[in-house]
């Protein structure tokens, strides 16, 4: 999403500009040929990974072979930093300059890893306003640009045609179920959050967005197994926004999707799961007091986090109890998530981020 916005936002000052890389369909769509398709990258955890090294290996060097054979005049690596600090280094190598959009959260876990960015990197374009003292602080060229989220208008769709076209009741109230974009955080967070629908009952209708980097196929059969959908009224969504918008609540795997609930204003909880191996090597070197995006933005908790063993279906149904009727604790989080969104929203020049960066971008390329 962030690379189709920003190859947009270049092609709108530059027509002739030519893209390939790393992404998916939004940016095969925005014109960019598509040398690794993002879903054979959609990795996490630490044991998860070392699994995945050989297929992940070879689809590095493909990559490399393109840039090699396309010889580009910048590369722009977006997140995923056990996969791009890589392809920045032979870039680098290669005399081609390098700009990390959405850099990586160093400062969350393994600081040590900032030289990575000073050796590698020409210039770090960051989307959390904190992060820009932080890299800089530590010799890395950074600049805040804004979430290219913080601006997302409210879907126009209304609640009633939303509901006709997806055979969703109307006059229940819903709620929005987010287990991931990955196979395996799916895997590990689906079961828990249909255990908790359950709980919640029949008065509500749930809704499950497709994330587009995962197979739709494999959400379907995961739910069926989870036997669990007879007695639910579980909708498969296209898109997370309209779906967050028109939504009471949601329950939100810890990610990008965070920050989509709290654009979108809709209260919610996050969760998260990950392989016990992975928690206990992981844990120790978490250097913020917050997992959820939206509480570290904040500097406070605005949502609640439920983590590894917190994360329960009867924990997450009293969470869910406090935000879902009007009241206090629901007033207060929704004007807090107001306050995250204004946060993320940059300079104040009123440019999207992606626009802020495309201009970074095509000054570097002279």
């Amino acid at each position: 999403m962030y690379g189709a916005q920003l190859i947009e936002a270049l092609r709108r000052r530059n027509p002739s500009l030519q893209f390939f890389g790393v992404g998916g369909e939004r940016m095969r769509a925005a014109g960019c040929e598509i040398v690794v398709d993002a879903k054979d990258l959609a990795v996490v955890g630490i044991t998860e990974i070392i699994s995945h090294l050989p297929k992940i290996l070879g689809l590095y060097r493909k990559l490399i072979r393109a840039a090699d054979e396309k010889r580009p005049a910048i590369a722009v690596v977006i997140d995923s930093p056990a996969f791009n600090w890589r392809v920045a280094r032979q870039m680098k190598k290669r005399g081609i300059p390098v700009v990390y959009y959405v850099a990586p959260q160093f400062w969350a876990w393994r600081q040590g890893r900032v030289r990575l960015l000073r050796k590698y990197i020409d210039k770090a374009l960051v989307i959390f306003p904190f992060e820009e003292k932080f890299y800089r602080d530590r010799g890395v060229d950074a600049t805040f640009v804004g979430h290219p989220l913080a601006d997302l208008p409210a879907p126009a769709i209304t609640r009633e045609a939303y509901a006709a076209q997806h055979q969703i009741d109307a006059a229940k109230q819903w709620i929005t179920l987010m287990p991931g974009s990955r196979v395996k955080e799916v895997r590990m967070n689906l079961p828990t959050i249909m255990e908790s629908a359950a709980a919640l009952g029949t008065d509500y209708e749930f809704l499950l967005p497709l994330a587009p980097v995962l197979d739709a196929d494999i959400l379907r059969t995961l739910t069926r197994t989870l036997a669990l959908v007879g007695p639910l009224s579980i909708h498969f969504v296209p898109d997370a926004l309209p779906a967050l918008w028109h939504s009471r609540a949601a329950i939100v795997a810890s990610g990008t999707a965070t920050v989509e609930a709290a654009m979108m204003s809709t209260p919610f909880e996050m969760v998260y799961r990950v392989s016990p191996l992975t928690y206990f090597l992981g844990k120790p070197l978490v250097k913020v007091p917050y997992f959820a995006m939206v509480n570290l933005i904040a500097e406070e908790e605005v949502v609640p986090e439920l983590v590894q063993h917190k994360f329960t279906a009867e924990n997450v149904v009293r969470e869910l109890n406090k935000i879902i009727p009007d009241g206090e604790p629901r007033t207060r989080m929704i004007e807090r998530l107001a306050a995250v969104r204004a946060r993320l929203q940059g300079s104040g020049s009123g440019a999207h981020p992606s626009e802020t960066a495309a201009e970074i971008i095509l000054k570097m390329i002279g």
